[in-house]
C-alpha cells in the first residue's frame, strides 16, 4: 500500500480515485479530439445497440466495444502524454510506441464493426 493509500483509507480513497479518474475523462475530452470523436459515437450507437439487440448477449456485443474503444483511446492518450513529456525530441522508440498505441485503437474499432456486422447479420 502506498503513502497516499494509507493517508486515505476506505471511502475517502474511492471518493479521490473517483474524482481522479473523472479529472483523467475531462482532460481527455478537453485535448484529444479523437476521444471526443469516439464519445459521440458511444452517444449515437448505444441507443440503437440497446434498440437492435434482441437480447441481453446481443446487446451486450453491441455495447461493450464501442466502451472498449474509449478504454483504448483513453491507454493511447496516456501512452502519447508520457512520450510527450519525455522528449519533444524524435526517436525511433517514442515514434513506435505513439504508433502501436493508434494501432490498437484501429483493433478496438475493427472490434465494433465486426461485432456489429455479426449481430446485424444474424437478424438478417
Amino acid at each position: 500500500m502506498d503513502e497516499k493509500q494509507q493517508q486515505n483509507p476506505g471511502i475517502k480513497r474511492l471518493v479521490n480515485a473517483l474524482g481522479w479518474s473523472m479529472k483523467g475523462l475531462r482532460a481527455t475530452f478537453k485535448h484529444e479530439q479523437a476521444f471526443r470523436q469516439e464519445v459521440y459515437l458511444l452517444i449515437v450507437l448505444a441507443p440503437l445497440g440497446l434498440w437492435l439487440g434482441n437480447d441481453g448477449v446481443e446487446r451486450a456485443l453491441l455495447l461493450a466495444p464501442l466502451l472498449i474503444v474509449l478504454i483504448v483511446e483513453l491507454l493511447n492518450s496516456a501512452v502519447e502524454s508520457v512520450v510527450d513529456r519525455i522528449s519533444d525530441e524524435k526517436h525511433k522508440l517514442s515514434g513506435r510506441a505513439k504508433d502501436q498505441g493508434s494501432a490498437s485503437v484501429l483493433i478496438s474499432l475493427v472490434l465494433v464493426g465486426l461485432c456489429w456486422g455479426l449481430v446485424l447479420m444474424s437478424h438478417i
